[in-house]
């Protein structure tokens, strides 16, 4: 892990503040030098609003229709306006070589936009994410967000 990160710690008091960060993110993303190109992992345990935020993120990007959870299919793609998007869910993943089967590779290999939520599960096959999120629930039910950017395109994201 890149030691000299750009480290940004957020809090969302409520939802609006996630649907905030989530049209702040997509704005960013698609003003990005290098367009609808990264890699974003989402940690947190459980119901602490991973997939809430993804949701209202490709909404931002333009994503109309139903959003689902990947928790079965593992990924679920989408096409926006910018370019493509796969969001992951690696919960249930637990077979490296299904990383090969499913052709992970090639679409990680590939430009776009990948989400992923549990980004441990897939440790040792999945590259080094852009950026990474940590989603942790605190006492008063708020949500505190560390930001940690480990390539230069994501510290150009957070600047």
């Amino acid at each position: 892990m890149n030691n000299s990160a750009i480290v940004k710690t957020l809090v969302w008091p409520d939802e609006a503040a996630t649907t905030a960060f989530a049209q702040q993110l997509a704005t960013a993303l698609t003003r990005a030098h290098n367009g609808l190109n990264a890699c974003i992992t989402l940690e947190g345990d459980l119901g602490a609003g991973k997939t809430t935020l993804v949701r209202h993120l490709l909404r931002a990007l333009g994503v109309q229709g139903r959003i689902k959870s990947p928790t079965y299919a593992v990924v679920e793609p989408y096409q926006v306006a910018a370019g493509a998007v796969w969001h992951f869910d690696f919960y249930r993943f637990s077979d490296p070589r299904e990383w090969e089967d499913a052709g992970f590779r090639d679409i990680f290999a590939s430009p776009g936009l990948k989400l992923c939520e549990w980004p441990q599960q897939a440790q040792g096959v999945m590259p080094t994410p852009d950026l990474s999120l940590h989603i942790e629930v605190t006492d008063d039910e708020q949500r505190r967000v560390t930001l940690r950017a480990l390539t230069p395109s994501a510290e150009a994201l957070l600047a």
